[in-house]
C-alpha cells in the first residue's frame, strides 16, 4: 500500500490518536501506520513474557502477528474514549499468550526445535508479517532487551507495566506492593536513564 499522509512514527500521545481516528474511520493505511508504530512494544513485551518452556514453538513474531490480526477484525470495537489503544492492544496480547500457554500445556513441553506451533496465524495479511520480520532483526530492539535484562527485578517490572504497557501508575502500585508517589518517582528516573542512554522511546511509553 501506499504511505499514510500522517507522520509514520508519531513521538506523542496526540500523534497517536490521529492514526486511531483515521483507522476509525476505516482507513486501512492509517491501521497500518499505527501497527507499524506500535508493533515494537507488543514485540518487546512479548519477549519478556514468553516463558522459556514455550520458546521453541512461539517467538515475538508469532504474538505480534496475532495481536494486530485480532486488532484489525475487532477494531471496530475500540472506543477510543475509553481505554488507550495501547491499553486496549496489551488486553488482547495477554489473551494470546494465556492461550498459547494453555496451548503448550495441553501438549506437554515440546523438545528443542519442534516444529508444532502454538499460533497457527491463518489469513495474517503480507504487511504485518513483514513488519514482524522486520523487528527480529532490529538491533535497537535487541539492545533494548539487554538492557532491561540486565536490570533488578522490579526495574524490570516497572519497564514492563508503566513503560511497554502503559499501565496507571496506581494499578502498578499495587501490583508491586508500593504507594503510586513511590512507582511514579521510581518510574520517572528510570525511564530518563534508559532514553538518556539513546533507547527507543517508543518503548518507555510516558513518564508519569
Amino acid at each position: 500500500m501506499a504511505s499514510s499522509p500522517i507522520d509514520p512514527a508519531p513521538k506523542n500521545l496526540d500523534a497517536t490518536l490521529l492514526w486511531v481516528q483515521a483507522a476509525k474511520t476505516g482507513d486501512e493505511e492509517a491501521f497500518e501506520g499505527l501497527y507499524s508504530h506500535l508493533a515494537p512494544t507488543v514485540f518487546t513485551w512479548a519477549s519478556m513474557r514468553i516463558r522459556p518452556s514455550l520458546r521453541g514453538q512461539l517467538d515475538p513474531g508469532d504474538v505480534v502477528q496475532e495481536v494486530f490480526l485480532r486488532a484489525y477484525r475487532g477494531f471496530s470495537s475500540f472506543d477510543p474514549e475509553g481505554p488507550s489503544i495501547r491499553a486496549w492492544l496489551f488486553r488482547i496480547a495477554k489473551n494470546v499468550l494465556l492461550e498459547a500457554g494453555r496451548a503448550g500445556q495441553k501438549h506437554g513441553v515440546q523438545r528443542a526445535g519442534s516444529d508444532t506451533r502454538f499460533l497457527q496465524l491463518n489469513g495474517v495479511p503480507d504487511s504485518i508479517t513483514a513488519v514482524s520480520v522486520r523487528l527480529a532483526r532490529d538491533e535497537s530492539l535487541a539492545a533494548f532487551q539487554k538492557e532491561i535484562e540486565a536490570l533488578p527485578e522490579e526495574e524490570q517490572s516497572l519497564v514492563l507495566h508503566c513503560g511497554l504497557e502503559g499501565m496507571p501508575h496506581q494499578e502498578v502500585a499495587e501490583r508491586m506492593g508500593l504507594n503510586t508517589e513511590t512507582v511514579t518517582k521510581r518510574w520517572q528516573r528510570l525511564r530518563k536513564k534508559l532514553t538518556d542512554s539513546g533507547l527507543p522511546e517508543i518503548l518507555v511509553g510516558e513518564a508519569s
